[in-house]
């Protein structure tokens, strides 16, 4: 759908037999999204096709139903007409909006996806309204914004369930069709005038199905919008199929069957294979051209006609019908008809609202979700109160000079190393992103700025609270002063660990995966931090350099070994052989563990800060970069394959 716009050139043709095309086009073609597609093909890498030689068309007002076995290309078709198309896939052929080679722009199309991304943690009203002041302009008042939530919501009868929390993995919520709704009123909400919906009913019950079917099929009933929706449905109830305007059936990429869904029976019935009494003639369908379960069906079905055989026999007999020249007259017609370009729709909420929106429905997500900090809260308390206990009253004897080395080296490493339990909590925020951001909500700086500025009352409190426990209890160094620098090492170590997970989870999103790198990363860093290998001590190649500089420890160390250590003295042991009674904590650090003391504490601070700085920009570089290289290898694979891809197509034909 990239690129110029070219108008489609075609005969002057007249609406096809049974079509309405002309009072369709008195009523939408201002407003409304023709989408037409000829000659479609999608391979991937080795010229494999997924989708061959498709064609059709969509009106506004109708409701058109992609349907097919398991892999018959449903979802590749949405994603290709939605421009979508993953990187290591390769399109050819032609498809038109409004007779136009066109890009959608934001506002005029929404994909709905099959698996509901949501924010568990909000409730109907909050998860909708959050949306609206994401996508709609700034110009609209916030008023203005929550009426066209609320309606929204009433739009897809979920008025009842205003105030009920989502609800997800442990937390009792929505039921799956209400999910789905949601889902469906989140992307309506700028008024699209074509929207995708990938599987709609999927592991939905027949009621909740037909529920959430009808409320898509009313949507152009509701207002004067014309809104072309195209949907892809596994295997819908015979009160479900009766809703759809037009029928459009796959298997194995190509087209059994595009017409209305009042002639699909006539036409399996004419080529031998028509539909029993009081079947569900989707069910027929679907049991006609489903090759998975061949020999099966084969015993007592179709004839005895194996099932690629039935197959082929409708393709061809599709190709060679007069519907198929209908299609091709009606995709003709609606070029030469065309349509203006389309209209941008009002910009959607500036950075600074963007902002502001998201940090706030990150917050409410973090604040309620026990599992992103509270859990984290309690456990460090615990952890700390031992801590605590184990190292109370370390006193200023020689003896203590390891214990406080000791406890130290523990707060940087393993108390920090325990901020990664939010990490599954992050990736189901991230799952949310993903979907908003493919579908333009916003970008990918206010995400990283809102999901900052949310976090840190959160750190705080949890540096704060387990850090005063760990302090007071041994007696580490007194004074206000050490106490709040000791808080405030404490808080950047956890937002760095929180900002490298970041890092893990755009390249790892599988969370279990994601913990196990993570840890392993945090260990290594762990290891070449200083303590447990002094640094003159460490392999000068890798290990040293570059590791030893680029893991935080070793400014976590250093900042809070100079931070107790620097202005106490402990007694000497050596004393009596010309040596001074007691030992400065300087002379510790540097003979004892070899610290760096050509600068302050306050360096290793800054370094620290800075680190948060640079690992939360190299995530949102990380997601920038990912989207740019889908479009370099998209283009790559269309360049290098095409003359592959020409060879490979006209074998098949």
């Amino acid at each position: 759908m990239q690129g110029g716009p070219e108008t489609c050139m075609a005969e002057n043709l007249n609406p096809m037999p049974g079509s309405n095309t002309g009072s369709r086009s008195n009523i939408f073609m201002e407003d409304g999204v023709f989408l037409t597609w000829d000659d479609l093909w999608v391979t991937v890498a080795g010229g494999r096709p997924i989708l061959q030689g498709l064609a059709g068309y969509a009106h506004p007002g109708e409701l058109l139903a992609v349907m097919g076995p398991s892999g018959c290309g449903k979802s590749t078709l949405l994603d290709t007409l939605a421009g979508r198309q993953g990187p290591k896939t390769r399109q050819e052929g032609d498809i038109l909006i409004n007779g136009r080679k066109q890009a959608l722009a934001y506002g005029t199309s929404a994909y709905v996806t099959q698996d509901d991304a949501l924010i568990t943690t909000l409730t109907v009203r909050e998860a909708v309204y959050y949306s609206a002041q994401l996508q709609l302009p700034d110009t609209m008042t916030k008023s203005e914004k929550k009426e066209r939530a609320e309606m929204t919501i009433r739009e897809m009868g979920l008025q009842d369930a205003m105030d009920t929390r989502i609800g997800g993995w442990g937390a009792k919520g929505l039921s799956g069709g209400q999910k789905r709704r949601v889902s469906i009123c989140i992307e309506i909400l700028t008024r699209p005038k074509l929207l995708f919906l990938d599987e709609p009913t999927s592991g939905l019950d027949s009621a909740a199905s037909y529920y959430v079917m009808s409320r898509i099929a009313s949507l152009n009933q509701k207002d004067n919008i014309g809104r072309t929706i195209i949907a892809s449905i596994h295997q819908p109830s015979a009160e479900v199929f009766q809703l759809f305007t037009n029928l459009y059936l796959l298997s194995a990429g190509k087209t059994v069957y595009f017409g209305s869904v009042s002639a699909a029976k006539e036409f399996f019935a004419l080529n031998g294979f028509p539909c029993p009494s009081f079947q569900n003639p989707s069910d027929h369908f679907l049991k006609t051209i489903n090759k998975d379960f061949g020999k099966d069906i084969e015993l007592g079905f179709a004839n005895g006609i194996p099932t690629e055989e039935v197959i082929d026999i409708l393709v061809k007999s599709y190709k060679s019908s007069d519907i198929y020249q209908m299609v091709q007259k009606e995709i003709a017609q609606i070029c030469k008809q065309g349509g203006g370009a389309l209209q941008k729709s009002k910009r959607r909420s500036g950075f600074f609202t963007q902002c502001h929106v998201l940090t706030s429905r990150s917050f409410i997500n973090m604040s309620r979700d026990l599992g992103y900090y509270w859990l984290r809260l309690g456990i460090y308390i615990s952890l700390s109160i031992v801590l605590g206990s184990v190292f109370s009253h370390v006193g200023m004897d020689n003896g203590s000079i390891q214990a406080r080395g000791s406890l130290l080296m523990f707060v940087a490493s393993f108390l920090t190393f325990m901020a990664i339990g939010g990490f599954p909590s992050f990736v189901e925020e991230m799952k949310v992103f993903e979907r908003e951001r493919l579908n333009g909500h916003y970008g990918v700086t206010p995400f990283v700025i809102g999901n900052t500025l949310s976090s840190l009352p959160f750190l705080a409190m949890v540096a704060l609270i387990p850090g005063s426990i760990t302090y007071f209890l041994p007696g580490l160094h007194h004074g206000y002063q050490h106490f709040l620098f000791f808080v405030i090492i404490l808080f950047a170590c956890m937002m760095l660990v929180e900002s490298l997970m970041m890092i893990v989870a755009s390249v790892v999103p599988n969370f279990l995966m994601g913990i196990i790198v993570g840890a392993g990363i945090q260990g290594l860093m762990i290891l070449v931090g200083g303590f447990f290998r002094l640094p003159s001590d460490l392999p000068k190649p890798v290990f040293k350099f570059p590791l030893y500089y680029i893991a935080f420890h070793k400014y976590a160390y250093q900042g809070l070994f100079k931070n107790e250590f620097v202005g106490l003295t402990f007694p000497n042991v050596q004393a009596g052989n010309g040596s001074s009674a007691t030992v400065t904590g300087e002379e510790i650090l540097k003979q004892t563990w070899r610290i760096e003391m050509a600068y302050s504490k306050w360096v290793d601070l800054a370094i620290l800060f800075a680190m948060i700085v640079l690992y939360r920009v190299l995530f949102l570089i990380i997601i920038k970069t990912t989207e740019k290289e889908k479009a370099v290898i998209g283009k790559f694979m269309s360049a290098t394959c095409k003359d592959k891809a020409q060879v490979s197509r006209g074998e098949r034909r």
